[in-house]
């Protein structure tokens, strides 16, 4: 359970079961802007299931079908679709004018015009035709649940769950917490839309939410810096902080007079949030790509640059101060939802106290009534960034939520994990903990480079990374406590390798694990090569393979070499599992072993090849080393330093430095070598 009041259960949405299954029939209601992504949105995450579209004009409904065939095109095109596929996309789909024929649905989005009268006018007219317990909800994108809902028979089921464009593709969605929303619909969209394959968040029920508070304000603060700046040169200066500018961004969506009515909406909170007037006189604006060379003086970048942060600070001030999202969520829903560059908690920190007071202060002055820090700097900075902490009998589940990277691993994530760790460790009611990773496609996709680059050539700092790297797998080595690896999808590299320490490993059916390091012409330098040869050595072969060849083997192959404990068909499943495999080991966990390790002799071919990418023999004959002289140390610790100093040497090598080059620069590596 949490202890947030905008979660009443839990933070990871998987680990909800959902008091009702996923819906048969679901229907969007409006086909104009965002009601037809939406529904491709549901179309592919349901192929199965039937897809009303309603629109109260024929034209939109025609239009909506032709998006359809475009989306499942370009899918195509970039084979991120089969045929097959693409012809189920437009399976029962039906666009309708006519509201009788959803009446079986137990699922229905409103995308209509953000208007309030006609709105309250829809849901009305679907209270008339869909059953009481059918799930009615909004993709409003500022007016607060309780105005839309509050006249309906049975509110309770009903709530604004807010997409972003485009809605077929990106993965926020903010569901909102309001006071007449019962428990089990919160839980259900929550559950639903993680289940299929977006990154909810939960908000509380405020004037345009978390996210558009955001986003509302820094493009209505970009208009009034069109006195002192052209629409271009301020688009460059914020693509400092974000993939594309404010307007560049409107002109997408065609926004400007959204960006009217939510910031006069707001002024209910103050006259300050009044919108800039030239958005109600222009329709497009005159600024070129993301990228393009823009000049811009030293004098109006400044200018322009203080005004973007000091709103995007007060705006988070004010999220955080009031409680209307959670600072995790907020960090992570601007990177995802918003195109941030990293969140603006993030950018906090990076700048530093000093100067975000610097900014705050000047901003407060130039544009008064705007929501300051009503905390220490500190208490911004005060959570986890990358990792959800949920409790279930007495177990931490640990989550590694890094969506837009795969759940990939960096030193922060590590720090958590740690934290999280040593404070259970002496918490007499913490049983254990489970790591698992969020989503349904990835416990973690390995390491980020990080810092990797920085010691290429230098076989002595190169060693001391990977012995700092392994700061956490230490603590685990001598955790008293059991840790199991709960693996809800691929498992690579640096992920793996935490995954090996924990002290048992439970993992989906379509689970693979992967070494991936020698592809880039390096080794797997913080224990891979030596602890699966110690904790399972029936698998030796196995391993040669996966560390010298990269080779894939499945959550089936895994368990049959001792390495998986348990295999389970879904994420609930895999929960269960771990929590029964912490149970099982509670006041018995395994040690990784000492002594000498006999493995099989490592034979490759002529020409090593992982898939179709040759690899280098320099950088494979360095891992067979340190994988040979591992196995024949006498103690764990003594092997471990051995992998230490093998990425040391490997790191100096011409195979590292063209393989960490090529991944940079986003091509295939040529090994000379």
């Amino acid at each position: 359970m949490t202890n947030s009041t905008l979660y009443p259960t839990y933070f990871n949405p998987f680990l909800i079961e959902p008091g009702r299954p996923l819906p048969e029939e679901v229907a969007v209601i409006g086909a104009g802007t965002i009601g037809p992504d939406i529904g491709y949105y549901l179309r592919t995450a349901l192929p199965n299931k039937k897809l009303f579209l309603v629109d109260i004009a024929q034209e939109p409904l025609k239009n909506a079908e032709k998006r359809f065939k475009a989306y499942a095109q370009k899918a195509l095109e970039r084979k991120k679709m089969t045929e097959k596929q693409a012809r189920e996309v437009f399976k029962n789909v039906v666009c309708t004018t006519d509201y009788g024929q959803i009446k079986n649905c137990s699922l229905v989005i409103e995308a209509a015009t953000e208007n309030l009268d006609l709105k309250r006018k829809i849901f009305e007219t679907l209270e008339r035709v869909v059953a009481s317990d059918a799930i009615l909800t909004s993709n409003s994108s500022s007016i607060p649940a309780d105005r839309i809902f509050s006249g309906m028979k049975f509110p309770e089921r009903s709530t604004v769950t807010h997409f972003f464009a485009p809605a077929w593709r990106s993965l926020a969605i903010e569901v909102v917490n309001w006071e007449s929303v019962s428990t089990e619909v919160l839980d259900y969209m929550f559950w639903f839309f993680a289940h299929t394959g977006k990154v909810p968040v939960i908000t509380d029920n405020v004037i345009s939410f978390m996210l558009n508070r955001i986003f509302e304000n820094w493009v209505n603060e970009a208009g009034y810096l069109l006195d002192q700046a052209t629409a271009a040169q301020i688009d460059k200066v914020a693509e400092e902080f974000v993939f594309a500018g404010p307007f560049y961004v409107v002109n997408m969506g065609n926004g400007n007079p959204l960006i009217v009515e939510s910031n006069t909406r707001k002024m209910e909170e103050g006259k300050h949030y009044q919108p800039a007037p030239i958005f109600r006189s222009v329709e497009k604006w005159a600024v070129p790509r993301p990228g393009a060379k823009v000049e811009v003086p030293d004098e109006v970048k400044t200018t322009v640059r203080d005004r973007l942060l000091g709103i995007l600070f007060s705006q988070s001030f004010d999220i955080v101060d009031r409680g209307i999202g959670l600072k995790e969520d907020l960090n992570l829903g601007c990177q995802i939802a918003l195109g941030f560059r990293s969140g603006p908690l993030d950018l906090m920190r990076d700048l530093g106290e000093d100067e975000v007071n610097r900014i705050s202060q000047k901003y407060a002055k130039e544009r008064p009534g705007f929501p300051q820090a009503s905390q220490a700097f500190s208490a911004y900075q005060d959570f986890r960034r990358c990792i959800l902490v949920d409790e279930r009998e007495g177990v931490k589940i640990i989550t590694i939520r890094r969506p837009q990277a795969m759940n990939a691993i960096n030193d922060e994530i590590n720090r958590e994990i740690m934290a999280v760790l040593k404070e259970g460790a002496d918490d007499v009611s913490v049983k254990g903990f489970v790591l698992t990773g969020y989503g349904q496609r990835a416990f973690s996709a390995g390491a980020d480079i990080g810092r990797f680059p920085e010691v290429l050539g230098n076989k002595e700092a190169a060693a001391q990374k990977a012995r700092d790297d392994s700061a956490l797998l230490y603590f685990i080595d001598r955790l008293e406590k059991p840790i199991v690896a709960a693996i809800n999808g691929m498992a690579l590299g640096g992920g793996l390798e935490i995954a090996l320490r924990c002290h048992s490993i439970v993992a989906v059916r379509n689970a693979f694990f992967q070494f991936p390091e020698i592809t880039l012409g390096i080794s797997p330098g913080i224990g891979g090569c030596v602890v699966p040869y110690r904790k399972w050595p029936k698998g030796a072969a196995s391993f040669h393979e996966m560390i010298c060849l990269a080779k894939k083997i499945t959550a089936q192959e895994a368990a049959e070499i001792g390495m998986v404990s348990k295999v389970v068909d879904d994420y609930p499943g895999m929960i269960a599992a771990a929590l029964a495999e912490v149970a099982r080991l509670q006041a018995k966990t395994a040690r990784t072993p000492d002594g000498k390790v006999q493995i099989p002799e490592i034979v490759l071919p002529d020409e090593p090849m992982a898939g179709k990418l040759p690899l280098s023999r320099e950088a494979i004959g360095i891992v067979a080393q340190i994988i040979k002289r591992a196995a024949a140390a006498d103690t764990f610790a003594e092997a471990l330093e051995i992998s230490y100093q093998g990425a040391g040497e490997i790191a100096c090598t011409e195979a590292a430095k063209e393989g960490i080059t090529a991944f940079l620069e986003k091509r295939r590596p040529e090994f000379t070598k």
